[in-house]
């Protein structure tokens, strides 16, 4: 009985922590990550700030706890990634996954490319660019001629530019997703042919 009790304050805790982050995003894309204190996110949310300590103490532990959690799939895409042999088919399937993970986290990245410089001075800017390091890693053969490499590395940019550049644009946010991961994987299949 205790294990099913403990298991329900989990999910309600988990809930909480959830809504915390979505609030705290919001905000943050709204006023800017500097601009927002924890008193406004916990009047947003409707509780007291005590109730928002026992989550989360500061704003950077909401914002790295929203970082750790939308970009999981992008480390376990590095770890898969990197066990695979660094065929064009595991290239493919890593810029797919990598498009999936990118639309799944898109108010994140969003929020990371509009404040730069807090992302910088946060721990999480040397993390995800540690990640992009290692996917790059995988995607670009070091004896591909340069021209080759410069492709594989613009595929990864060709995503994140298509979730910016393109969100102002009239069409359907999925088929500009697939358009978009339509030429990253041209550019990766460019790449490996020249290889």
């Amino acid at each position: 009985m205790s294990g099913t009790m403990d298991g329900t304050k989990q999910r309600r805790r988990g809930n909480t922590r959830q809504r915390i982050q979505d609030v705290a995003l919001e905000l943050f894309a709204e006023q800017g990550y500097e601009k927002t204190s924890l008193r406004e996110i916990a009047e947003r949310l409707e509780v007291t700030k005590a109730a928002l300590y026992y989550h989360f103490k500061t704003k950077e532990e909401i914002l790295v706890s929203i970082f750790e959690d939308l970009t999981r799939p992008i480390t376990e895409l590095v770890e898969w990634g990197t066990e695979q042999p660094h065929t064009l088919k595991t290239k493919q399937e890593i810029v797919r996954r990598y498009s999936e993970a990118l639309a799944d986290a898109a108010p994140l990245f969003r929020f990371m490319q509009e404040n730069q410089a807090t992302v910088r001075e946060l721990r999480i800017g040397e993390t995800f660019k540690h990640r992009m390091l290692s996917l790059r890693d995988i995607l670009v053969d070091p004896d591909a001629d340069l021209t080759d490499q410069v492709r594989c590395v613009s595929a990864l940019f060709t995503l994140h530019a298509g979730m910016f550049v393109l969100q102002d644009m009239e069409a359907d946010p999925e088929a500009q997703r697939k358009a978009v991961l339509e030429v990253a994987i041209d550019l990766i299949t460019q790449a490996h042919q020249g290889a």
